[in-house]
């Protein structure tokens, strides 16, 4: 219902990009260039500054941003309201998630939610926990699920459930033979791990610097950017990892992999992240409502 030149408008003076903004909207860039440039045109001034291919805002684009905030709030309490009186619950959301938790947990919980509502559509962008993070912060996306601390203070933080990491060696190996086995069990093999900004990662970084003389010994053999190149490695005898048990419960029936539970236990919560926002749409409650329910009913990443 909203002027779609204010939309348009609105989300560059976030993300302070109008190509982000573009990929948000799902818009080509020149069409968002043209909405921003119309509604300048209209208030006969520049609401952008454009220098070294950067834009700031100007003092009247700061003016049409607060009220653009407010504009877009009273939509939101306005949209909320009539859909509370007739029990509708439709719209869009944008969620993303980093690769482990999109490829395992989010299609049953997803698909349940779509069962139950399937007015909402769902957009869902997958990158890794850092990248989640800073679609978050730019406001790119309207939630977050992340398998790493986040550092940010002004974001909400709310986390669904555990999960435990496990060592993995192919069929045949030396370890294969063992139920349990310190870090250190690994130093002696190539170790496949996952790209820089990983939470799978960061949280394996974080265990080690409580046992400094492993983390000194590691043998980095190879960096994949997903489970399932990492995984395949392992399979084809090129080193160990450290993975989530819920992403080899296909090759554990197929006896490629072997896990080995680590001693002492290596345990990450999966959050939830999102702006502090005092309003927000009611789609955007009803999943969070639903997912904190199917988190509760799904402690174990396993059962998914």
């Amino acid at each position: 219902m909203a002027d779609r030149r204010l939309q348009v408008f609105h989300t560059v003076a976030r993300m302070l990009s109008f190509t982000k903004a573009a990929e948000s909207l799902h818009m080509t860039q020149p069409a968002v260039t043209f909405q921003v440039r119309q509604l300048e045109e209209y208030f006969n001034t520049r609401l952008f500054d454009r220098t070294h291919n950067r834009i700031s805002l100007t003092d009247a684009g700061r003016r049409v941003f607060e009220y653009a905030d407010r504009i877009f709030e009273l939509y939101g309490e306005m949209e909320n309201g009539v859909r509370e009186l007739t029990g509708d619950i439709s719209g869009a959301l944008t969620i993303g998630a980093s690769t482990t938790i999109a490829d395992y947990m989010l299609p049953t919980l997803l698909g349940d939610f779509n069962a139950r509502y399937p007015d909402v559509a769902i957009h869902l962008k997958v990158s890794n926990s850092d990248g989640i993070v800073a679609m978050v912060e730019s406001n790119a996306i309207d939630l977050g699920v992340v398998e790493s601390p986040v550092a940010n203070k002004n974001l909400v933080v709310e986390t669904c459930k555990q999960d435990q990491l496990v060592a993995i060696v192919p069929k045949g190996h030396p370890l294969a033979g063992q139920k349990q086995i310190h870090f250190s069990a690994l130093l002696d093999f190539p170790f496949i791990c996952r790209e820089e900004g990983s939470g799978t990662r960061d949280v394996i970084n974080g265990y080690l610097d409580g046992l400094p003389d492993c983390a000194a010994g590691l043998k980095v053999a190879m960096e994949l950017g997903s489970p399932e190149a990492l995984k395949g490695a392992v399979e084809a005898g090129m080193g160990v990892s450290v993975v989530s048990k819920a992403t080899v419960q296909k090759e554990l029936k197929l006896g490629t992999l072997v896990t080995l539970a680590l001693d002492p236990p290596l345990v990450r919560p999966f959050s939830f992240v999102h702006q502090k926002q005092k309003f927000r749409v009611r789609v955007m409650e009803e999943l969070l409502e639903f997912a904190r329910a199917y988190c509760k009913n799904h402690q174990s990443l396993d059962a998914i």
